[in-house]
């Protein structure tokens, strides 16, 4: 009969998990703000009566999936400790990092993105809605603010990775 033992078992290289996910959120994140949403913008769509609903589409599900990248570079600082990956001042900063990647996601998911959308809905179809709302230039700040940060944090989380994957001092 064959049974697995811990010592058969590989354990996760949960410090290339984390630099996949980081990459792969960072590189998404930068092309979604850099080259969509100007070229949106340029386009005049942005302008356009049913872009909120639109814009509401391609944001939520890029929020789930930054929700996904967020769960799971938390789970892996949850590992780092685990495993002694990083020294315990390091791995303590790692969690709250990675909360902080998770935090912005979900602000993102159920505060940022169905607030904006509902403020760039028209609810009258005869007189649509011709400049952007107050509010929503605010929220715009909030979400470049929030973009900004994650870019720090993700990069710092990031540099430690790979840092302490190639045992770099």
């Amino acid at each position: 009969m064959n049974t697995f033992s811990p010592r058969n078992l590989k354990q996760t290289n949960w410090s290339t998990i984390v630099m996949f996910v980081l990459g792969f959120w960072l590189s998404s994140s930068l092309v979604l703000d850099c080259l969509i949403v100007p070229s949106l913008f340029k386009t005049g769509m942005m302008s356009q009566v049913g872009f909120a609903g639109v814009g509401y589409v391609i944001f939520e599900a890029f929020n789930h999936i930054e929700l996904l990248c967020g769960s799971v570079i938390l789970a892996g600082c949850l590992a780092f400790g685990y495993q002694h990956y990083l020294d315990t001042k390091q791995t303590n900063w790692a969690i709250a990092l990675g909360s902080i990647l998770l935090i912005i996601a979900i602000t993102y998911t159920y505060v940022l993105t169905p607030q904006m959308s509902g403020l760039g809905m028209s609810m009258n179809l005869f007189e649509p809605v011709q400049t952007m709302p107050k509010a929503m230039v605010v929220m715009h700040g909030g979400y470049w603010l929030l973009e900004v940060i994650k870019l720090v944090v993700a990069a710092t989380l990031l540099r430690w990775c790979y840092r302490n994957s190639c045992n770099i001092v």
